[in-house]
């Protein structure tokens, strides 16, 4: 009898708690708006916590033959686990697409030393880190801007080369940053909120997660002042290793 209530409870936590960390969604987005290419989104590996595992982001990169690969923000908060991030680095730019990152709050937690190194990680798995700056494509440009919670964004340098004329997409990590961009932009990405991670009323007015948070802009596609955003749900898990009612989430981006 006990043994039978125990595997019930056992079972009613899994489903309700572990499974949304496993079963992997790929959110699909389409937004017309000049650019001409397909995207894929994977954002807060946070691969100290992470059950999706490097050879299936692999494999759905491979499946999904997106043009760009963008990874914005999050891979871990522990120096002992960067070997881990390279491993998923390594899985992410396995298939030959470009890949562009920015940083996100969990690793600026990070030493010093140990950033680096993650940085150097990334780079070395052939990954473009963009640390508040430009990069200029054949149809467009990619604007990095460093986490904004971490006060590490600096807009003004990472917009100054970019060209007015020429759209752009900007990546960075906490959406909160997103009131404080006064430059035009075609297209925004961010993550941080992992889409409350616990779907639960009114969590965000308990947690004090920022001002768009706190206005219930937590995940999804929403307009700015100067431009349109997505916020991803993201892939991995913050603090508790668990979701309720949130799938983990990478997303497709067709940006026609």
């Amino acid at each position: 009898m006990y043994f039978t209530i125990i595997l019930v409870i056992a079972a009613f936590v899994y489903f309700l708690l572990i499974l949304p960390t496993q079963w992997l969604k790929v959110e699909r987005v389409r937004y017309a708006c000049g650019l001409g290419t397909r995207v894929l989104q994977i954002s807060d590996l946070h691969v100290e916590k992470l059950r999706i595992s490097a050879e299936r982001l692999t494999r759905l990169i491979q499946e999904e033959a997106p043009d760009y690969i963008v990874l914005t923000g999050d891979f871990t908060q522990k120096s002992r686990y960067l070997s881990k991030v390279q491993q998923y680095a390594q899985a992410i730019a396995k298939p030959g697409i470009p890949v562009y990152a920015v940083l996100g709050n969990h690793d600026h937690r990070l030493h010093l030393s140990a950033l680096k190194q993650l940085i150097r990680i990334l780079e070395n798995a052939g990954i473009n880190v963009l640390i508040n700056q430009s990069i200029a494509l054949d149809t467009f440009q990619i604007v990095g801007v460093d986490d904004f919670g971490s006060k590490k964004s600096e807009v003004e340098a990472a917009f100054e080369n970019a060209a007015p004329n020429k759209p752009i997409l900007v990546l960075t990590h906490d959406p909160n940053l997103i009131p404080c961009i006064q430059h035009k932009y075609t297209y925004l990405m961010a993550g941080h909120f992992h889409g409350k991670q616990f779907n639960v009323p009114l969590l965000f007015r308990l947690l004090n997660k920022g001002r768009l948070a706190a206005a219930g802009i937590y995940k999804g596609m929403h307009s700015g002042t100067y431009g349109r955003f997505y916020i991803s749900k993201g892939i991995g898990q913050a603090g508790i290793n668990a979701r309720f009612l949130v799938r983990s989430e990478v997303t497709l981006h067709e940006l026609d």
